[in-house]
Order: C-alpha cells, then structure tokens, then sequence
C-alpha cells in the first residue's frame, strides 16, 4: 500500500520547508533509512531519512519550492501502484484534508466599523507571520498597485523579515482594492496588509483593526488543491533581496532559493543568467547550464591597466551620513539583546590568569600525533569543570524559582556573516579536550555554512565568548538568556610580571565573567573565577 509522505516538522518552531534538492527520483528504488532529500527551514538544512521502502512513485515538491508543514511531500508505494485517489484527495493520509477552517475564518470577516459580513468575493490579507521569530514585517517593495487584476499565486509583494526578504504570494483572485501598508512601512504580524476582492467594492469601512484574521495556511480550501504541487504553490517562496541589482526594466530578478545559493558558490553575476522557468524565473538549471559570455569579460579585457584608480574626492570639512535600512534579523538581534541586558541585572568580574603552564601542557598534548587542542578547548573544558563545583552558576531565573541545571552544556559563540550563533556543546563536562576541540571544530563550521540543527543551538546553561583571536584584550559580553553567566575571553599577552620578587617575563589572559545578579551573587561568581583559575593556571587538575 502506497504511503505518503508530508513535508516534516523538523523542528519545535518549524512552521514551513524548502526542498533545497532531492537525493532520489522517481522511479528509484527506496530503502528504510536512504535520504529522500535536503530540506532547508529556518534555521538549517536537514537530511531528510525515508521510513518506507518501496518504490518513489510521486514528488509533491520540487527542488527549489517551499511548502507547508504537513503538505504532500512525496508518495512511496510498489511499482506500478494507483495512486490517484492520494492525489485528487481521496485517501484518507492526504494532507489535502483540513479541518473546517475556512468556515471559521469566513465567520469573523466583519468591519470593525459597522459590524456588517464583507462583501461577496472580498478578503482581507494580514501581513503574514513568515518565520517562527517573526513579530513584524516591512513591505520592501509591492509587485501590483491598486485597481490591478490579481491571479491566484500572483507576487502581490516582497517582505522583509528577521531572515530574509520573500516574495509573498496571492492566494485569492480578484481586484487589488486596497494597500493598507506602503512600500517601506513597517507592521506587527496580523496588520492589515491588503484587501482583494470584486472590481469596485466599497472596502472604505474595512480598517487595520478588523479583527478578520486571513491567513493563507487556513484557509486552504481541500477542494481546490487536488493535487500535491497545487499545496506546494500556495505558500510563499523564500527569497533574497535583490533590489540593488537589475534585469528588466523594473530592476527586479526572479530566483529561486536554491538557484541563488548556487549562484553566490560559483561567483556568478545574477544579471548575467537568463531564466527559464516560469515569468522568466531563474531556476537551477539555468545556473547549471551557465556560460560566460564575451559581454561579461569585456570590462575586465577593455581596462587600462596603467591608469591610476580614481577616487572621489570629499571637502575638508563636509558632514555626510550613509544610512543603511536595518534588516529584520538585526531589529532582533537587538531587541533580544536590550531584553537581556536590561531585564537581566549584570555585573562584572574580571580576573587575569597566568598562562605559562597552560602554554607548556597544550605543547605537550598537541606533540603527541593527530591531536591538536586550542586554548578555546581547554577554557570551555575548565568552565564545564568548574560548574560541576558551582551549580548555582549554572542556573536560569523563572520568577517564581530558580532552576539550576543538572547537566552542562556549554555554549560557545561565534560570529557569522549575517549575525552570532551559538552552538552548544551537550555535557561538556565529560569530554576530554581533544573531544571538546573537535566538537567546536565542527559546529562551527556547520554555523558558518548554515548548516547547524536546531538541536544544536538550543540548550545552553552556560556561555563562553572568545575574541583572543583578533587580539582583542579585554571586554564584556551581554549574557545569552537564559543562562546566568557568560564569559569574556581575551588574548594571552606577553609582559612584565613578578614571580618570587622577580620581574620576568610571563604570559597572561584576562576573563571576565558578567552575571545575572538575581541567580549569581557576587561572591559565588568570585568562587567560580577562583577555581576556573585553578584549573587554567595547573591543567593537570582537570585530569585529576
């Protein structure tokens, strides 16, 4: 019997996936356990493992598509099995079956204003929720104005949230009557963000306070999406701003997700690809079949090379400003961090470390072959240590209680293209330092590569912030909610210092751990920085 597979709920916040490319075709033979394909959220992109085997009778999603949790994915079954029904909706496993919603959702379509049902034919469209950390959206740009005629699965606009700027898909057909947020205006999730509807409906009453609430994954009507890539279509596609750069006349380009990520890897010009897929889309195939032509390496060829580089030349004395828009993921970046940083009472404690010893042991380990362990490792290891001996440090704030944690895991920052990530590190405690350096090693690759799960993000009951490797001193983090401390790592220094009365030469590094003065009284962070010095100073404790 035939089985169908719906896109997966890979995470707790998952609301909708990118099918970023398919491992298996259909026609191929599928094995329990063999990965059917690579889904991008998000946050990540994930192997997706088939439960069944059989035979790949039917994909609900194409390369490139973004879907809905739940919506049809692929269908598994024997060779040569009738798969009509689970696609025209008639079996019973077919996501294409909802729940009544539709009715629902009519039923509260009123004007605030008159208490009144809409119209005949009118819907009203809210500025979607369009990522899990999503509170408000901008509307970058709107592909139709007032009074245009709109098809079902038109680009009605290109929003702008915490991740990402998408095109945002029409779901209705119809008149666009009305734009209730501007290019450039910002909103909360839920705002009132268009209406359509019957050519020349008076929508005058209809206010951003109706309390309607339209949006797309309820009112999906069963009836109307018979087949699996009719669901596939009716959601929005993820896409990156391109408003800087130029195809047409409207300076516009049409990519898919994936066509784009290929693109950026093999450094080609996107104003150079030709799209063949639908509207002129550019799709993977087109970045697949690419050839540079002459146009592209004229400029490069006509360049003269003995002409000294011009450059514009400012007044003595003239003030200027370039203002740069904040994207979504940077309004939450900071907002998170003025929560924290303002809800959460920090202080700071410093301490330097003498790193002679810890200098000559981390020698010792990395002489010995295929091992090589920094001083990142052996600070997350002593930190996970040194928990294990101040549990009150390792604890979260609740109001009505303070939770410590039992188990460690160490968070550890780092800096990536479009923000900070932390990667967490499970148990850190029970890993040795080469454990610990490979572990780092490889989520922080992931996180530069976007990559990481959210498993792997998510967790954290302490944090390590290390910017010794730009030579950077000394400085102070904002801790990372909810844990109640983060520490500060700067660079080891070479200088002066007194040993048995004596000036030598020696080598420090300087801490400084900020915490949450509501958990972490100041004498139980001084107890923690003491035997986090104890360690560093003699890393053969930390093998004791």
């Amino acid at each position: 019997m035939a089985e169908v597979i719906t896109m997966p709920r890979l995470s707790d916040t998952m609301e909708e996936g990118t099918v970023a490319s398919w491992l298996k075709k259909v026609g191929d033979k599928v094995e329990e356990g063999d990965i059917l394909a690579e889904i991008e959220t998000d946050k990540a992109t994930m192997e997706f493992e088939s439960f069944y085997e059989g035979t790949l009778l039917h994909v609900g999603i194409a390369e490139g598509e973004t879907a809905n949790v739940d919506a049809l994915l692929a269908i598994i079954g024997d060779e040569g099995e009738d798969i009509s029904a689970l696609l025209s909706g008639g079996g019973e496993t077919t996501p294409a079956e909802t729940p009544e919603a539709p009715a629902v959702v009519e039923s509260q379509l009123e004007s605030e204003s008159t208490g009144e049902a809409l119209p005949d034919g009118v819907e009203i469209i809210t500025m979607p929720r369009l990522s899990d950390t999503m509170e408000e959206g901008t509307v970058a740009s709107w592909l139709k104005k007032e009074g245009d005629s709109v098809e079902e699965g038109d680009i009605l606009a290109e929003i702008e949230t915490d991740k990402a700027t998408m095109e945002f898909e029409s779901f209705y057909s119809g008149t666009l009557l009305k734009i209730g947020i501007q290019e450039g205006e910002t909103a909360k999730v839920d705002a009132l963000l268009a209406i359509i509807g019957p050519a020349g409906t008076d929508v005058s009453n209809v206010t951003a306070s109706t309390p309607a609430k339209a949006e797309p994954a309820k009112v999906d009507k069963p009836a109307e999406a018979p087949k699996a890539e009719a669901v596939a279509s009716s959601v929005p596609k993820t896409e990156a701003s391109a408003t800087t750069e130029s195809s047409g006349p409207n300076g516009r380009i049409f990519i898919s997700p994936l066509a784009r990520k290929m693109a950026e890897e093999k450094g080609i010009n996107l104003a150079d690809l030709k799209g063949t897929g639908e509207n002129g889309r550019i799709i993977k195939r087109d970045v697949d079949n690419y050839v540079p032509s002459e146009r592209t390496a004229a400029p490069a060829a006509t360049q003269d090379a003995t002409a000294p580089a011009v450059t514009t030349y400012t007044p003595v004395g003239e003030e200027s400003f370039e203002e740069i828009s904040n994207s979504q993921m940077r309004k939450t970046i900071a907002k998170r961090l003025a929560e924290s940083k303002f809800t959460a009472p920090h202080y700071y404690l410093t301490i330097e470390l003498d790193m002679d010893n810890a200098i000559q042991s981390r020698a010792t380990i990395n002489s010995v072959p295929d091992v090589k362990i920094s001083f990142n490792d052996m600070i997350v290891k002593a930190c996970a240590m040194a928990l294990r001996k101040h549990p009150q440090v390792n604890s979260q704030w609740a109001d009505n209680v303070t939770r410590i944690a039992k188990h460690i895991h160490v968070g550890v920052a780092v800096a990536v293209e479009d923000g900070l990530v932390v990667p967490v590190l499970k148990f850190a405690d029970q890993m040795t330092f080469s454990q610990i350096g490979a572990n780092v090693k490889e989520l922080a690759g992931k996180a530069r590569n976007k990559k990481l799960t959210p498993d792997e993000m998510q967790g954290s009951t302490f944090t390590v912030s290390n910017l010794g490797m730009f030579g950077i001193k000394e400085f102070t983090s904002i801790i990372n909610a909810p844990n109640s401390a983060i520490l500060s790592v700067g660079t080891i220094v070479q200088k002066p210092v007194v040993k048995d009365g004596e000036i030598v030469v020696g080598n420090t590094m300087t801490v400084t751990l900020a915490c949450d003065h509501r958990t972490v009284d100041g004498a139980t962070g001084a107890q923690f920085l003491q035997t986090l010095k104890q360690y560093i100073e003699n890393p053969v404790t930390m093998f004791v």
